[in-house]
């Protein structure tokens, strides 16, 4: 039977731990919605398709109903979050790494956003939970490698299928003979649906993380049944929503204009790789970043259409990428270390 939200409040109420991780979570999905969802409206955005507002308003919109309605019939995505590493030493112990791990994502978002730099909060979830249950354990023998397979193999193929699908697009999009005004109103479905597929990849991956707080809060982090109660997905929609509400520009000027110029061809381009790759990852229950699969698109539209493509901007954000996973696991096992012996 799914975890009642009178239930839920019992619980934040009797345990100040869990109540500290419940807060932080809340602040780990609107950073998401931030600094992360941005990403699905940079091409209507930067081709003028839609004004900046309107566009984080239709980002905002479909981000809740991405959440709401995929989870509701295909959860394996929170599945893999949810049993991504082990959390011994306790029930106290373990929300406390919890704890950590949310503020080690919210700090490495932080910085990225300061720099204007897309990185994954998607990645960063899963390595700063990992790094927080390896500082509980002492070994890397909690890590749930076949969950971590499922990451890396969505890493990889979401970003070759984003560039490939991107360039393949633009030069489909090349023979066909329509003005700069059709190509934009063609991208407002673009940027809803990927807006759409952001809330369903993302969003099951922080319900994962509240089932798993709520799990340990009783002592039960490896339950064989895994219900997901109505209120934690609308609950979930709404702060990813409202980060994105709060806005983004910082984000969209690098991948949609310092990175990449792009034309309306080019960004509906990108919109349909993008929607390819998450469409398919979500398919398959693969936990993948949005902020790369859109990244690379743009990359693939820009490379094929001949506009200008600023590579040292394209470097900066992939050794981003690269460093996510080690500098988020470090900071989670550190930060649990800090928070246990305080």
């Amino acid at each position: 039977m799914p975890l009642s939200f009178f239930d839920f409040l019992r619980q934040m109420a009797n345990n100040f731990v869990l109540s500290g991780t419940v807060l932080l979570i809340l602040a780990v999905l609107l950073v998401n919605g931030w600094t992360d969802a941005p990403n699905a409206i940079a091409g209507v955005v930067a081709t003028g398709a839609l004004p900046f507002r309107t566009a984080v308003l239709l980002a905002a919109v479909c981000n809740f109903l991405g959440v709401l309605c995929v989870t509701s019939v295909n959860a394996s995505v929170a599945e893999t979050v949810y049993s991504i590493a082990a959390f011994g030493g306790g029930t106290k112990a373990a929300l406390t790494a919890l704890c950590a791990a949310m503020v080690a994502i919210i700090l490495w978002a932080g910085l990225a956003w300061f720099f204007g730099i897309p990185t994954s909060e998607s990645h960063a979830l899963v390595a700063g939970i990992s790094g927080a249950a390896v500082a509980l354990e002492n070994s890397f023998s909690c890590i749930r490698w076949d969950c971590w397979a499922k990451v890396i193999l969505g890493l990889i193929l979401s970003s070759a299928a984003g560039f490939w699908v991107g360039r393949w697009a633009c030069r489909q999009l090349k023979s066909v003979k329509a003005s700069a005004s059709t190509l934009r109103f063609a991208q407002l479905p673009g940027a809803a649906i990927a807006s759409f597929l952001h809330g369903a990849q993302d969003g099951q991956k922080f319900i994962g993380v509240f089932l798993l707080g709520t799990a340990l809060a009783r002592g039960r982090a490896d339950e064989e049944t895994f219900l997901i109660p109505l209120w934690l997905m609308v609950l979930c929609a709404l702060f990813m929503a409202l980060g994105t509400l709060i806005g983004g520009r910082r984000i969209i000027e690098t991948v949609g204009q310092d990175m990449v110029t792009l034309g309306p061809r080019e960004g509906l381009a990108a919109d349909l790789g993008n929607i390819f790759c998450l469409f398919g990852a979500t398919l398959m229950g693969l936990p993948v970043s949005t902020t790369h699969t859109r990244t690379c698109a743009l990359l693939g539209a820009g490379t094929t259409s001949g506009t200008r493509t600023d590579w040292r901007v394209a470097g900066r954000i992939i050794l981003a990428w690269v460093l996510t996973f080690p500098g988020c696991m470090a900071i989670g096992y550190w930060m649990t270390r800090v928070f246990l012996a305080v």
